[in-house]
């Protein structure tokens, strides 16, 4: 695969490969010395117009982690704000050598058009609301280490699916691999075009989470609606919100996620975002290895 700018064209035995892999990289990152010389040479270019925490600091660590040379770019310190475009900017960076790009930005289908501009691979970091595979994938991993396998799990996700691009790279992946997946919020919160094979859509809160392997909330991102979308925080708060409450509807040990940033207490109950059921730091710690399996497989491995 040259790129990963979502999973279309991925199969499911290039999607384990990658998993099987992410897993040896785990292996690698419990060892006194957490580094190996796979991509030794290559350089790796992170190009965020978005601010991130989670996922830049992983991927950049995740290619330094294999010896990699790593530049990252931030949007607010370079020539785009002097009115550079995209292209240019990508051209520019592609004749220092570097090998792959990184890119997060707020305009869907940004990494589609990166792809473009460049021969050099392409990790799709989050582009608009469209699509973020990275994330989808270290979720996969973390329902995958705690449960063996994700043949037959049933994933509730809640929130504000419709500005969600884990949402809909979750709906898109995880079905690929066995799993069904109830995706629930207001109505005006959930896009019906992503009702699919393996994919259910619910306005019932109960209904998503009953019988559940794994909630997983979804932050609501206020600073990408208009007026409209909900009546208040607080009706939010008590329809939604996933907490203990809601848990009891699930299966007993169902894992409760979130892909963070969270709000605590609006759209996750602050206490339980922190029970021993709780696997958010995990699907952090998760996003080192994932991000390092992508990387390999994209630069030197086989899908």
């Amino acid at each position: 695969m040259k790129h990963l700018l979502d999973f279309q064209g991925w199969s499911k035995g290039s999607l384990e490969n990658v998993l099987e892999t992410a897993k040896v990289m785990s292996d690698v990152l419990d060892r006194p010395v957490k580094k190996v010389p796979a991509l030794q040479g290559f350089t790796i270019c992170n190009v965020f117009f978005e601010n991130s925490t989670r996922t830049r600091l992983s991927f950049e660590l995740a290619a330094r982690r294999m010896s990699a040379d790593v530049l990252t770019f931030t949007s607010a310190t370079s020539s785009t704000t002097k009115g550079e475009s995209l292209q240019d900017t990508i051209s520019t960076l592609e004749q220092m050598r570097v090998d792959c790009f990184i890119v997060r930005h707020g305009a869907s289908g940004a990494a589609h058009s990166v792809n473009k501009f460049t021969k050099a691979k392409v990790v799709n970091a989050g582009d608009g609301r469209r699509a973020h595979p990275t994330q989808a994938l270290l979720d996969a991993f973390t329902l995958q280490q705690r449960f063996g396998s994700l043949e037959g799990l049933e994933i509730a996700i809640v929130g504000d699916v419709r500005h969600s691009r884990v949402a809909r790279s979750n709906a898109e992946l995880l079905p690929k691999l066995g799993a069904k997946v109830r995706l629930c919020a207001p109505a005006t919160l959930l896009p019906r075009e992503l009702e699919a094979d393996g994919v259910t859509l619910t306005t019932n809160l109960k209904e998503a989470v009953s019988g559940a392997h794994a909630v997983m909330a979804l932050r609501l991102q206020l600073e990408r609606m208009n007026t409209g979308y909900l009546p208040s925080l607080e009706e939010y708060r008590a329809t939604y919100q996933v907490n203990s409450k809601t848990m009891k509807h699930a299966r007993e040990n169902a894992l409760i996620m979130h892909p963070g940033p969270m709000n605590r207490d609006l759209e996750i109950e602050g206490d339980l975002a922190d029970h021993n059921k709780s696997v958010i730091l995990e699907q952090v710690r998760n996003g080192v290895p994932v991000r390092m399996a992508v990387l390999y497989h994209l630069l030197v491995g086989k899908s």
